[in-house]
């Protein structure tokens, strides 16, 4: 399935250690490629990129100043739209709609306030609980549920990096 994760209203001071976990989620649970927008944060992005080039994969990152023309491209060519919040239906209810469309998902997670053009927008406005919680817990329940626990096979390959799964202690190989 093609993924890719929009996050909205980016803020470099308030937001970088969040969006950088929305990052790390999005690739680790099976995104292709995440889309910033909000304030350009090339710091950010280059720290993403390294994690690519150290660990593998071909997940991608770039920034979209003007995300409201980009949900109308999107919808206009390319796919549909899950917008992850807690005022949406409940995940289980709308999940087998959501994985059998056969088309590309944009994933949108917020930022401060979602403008109300997202939830608009949006095939799906998607709830992973009606209460209060971050946006990377919500991306990381949503996308194992949408991958149904598949992103535990995704070979991320041409790394530098590689964890050897152990009951106790770390193990990392480097593969060069």
């Amino acid at each position: 399935m093609d993924i890719t994760v929009l996050r909205l209203d980016h803020r470099r001071r308030r937001d970088a250690r969040i969006t950088t976990h929305v990052c790390l989620t999005a690739r680790a649970f099976g995104a292709s490629k995440i889309i910033l927008s909000g304030e350009k944060d090339e710091k950010l992005m280059d720290n993403v990129k390294d994690v690519v080039e150290r660990w593998g994969g071909t997940f991608s990152i770039s920034y979209k100043k003007n995300w409201e023309n980009f949900l109308d491209q999107w919808k206009k060519n390319e796919g549909e739209i899950v917008h992850l919040t807690m005022y949406g239906s409940p995940a289980p209810e709308v999940i087998d709609e959501i994985q059998n469309t056969g088309k590309k998902k944009l994933v949108v997670v917020g930022g401060s306030r979602v403008p109300s053009k997202v939830y608009k927008a949006s095939d799906w406005n998607v709830a992973i609980t009606n209460q209060p919680h971050s946006e990377v817990s919500s991306l990381a329940v949503f996308l194992h549920i949408l991958m149904d626990g598949k992103e535990f096979d995704i070979e991320f390959e041409g790394g530098d990096l590689e964890v050897i799964p152990s009951r106790e202690g770390k193990e990392i190989t480097t593969r060069k």
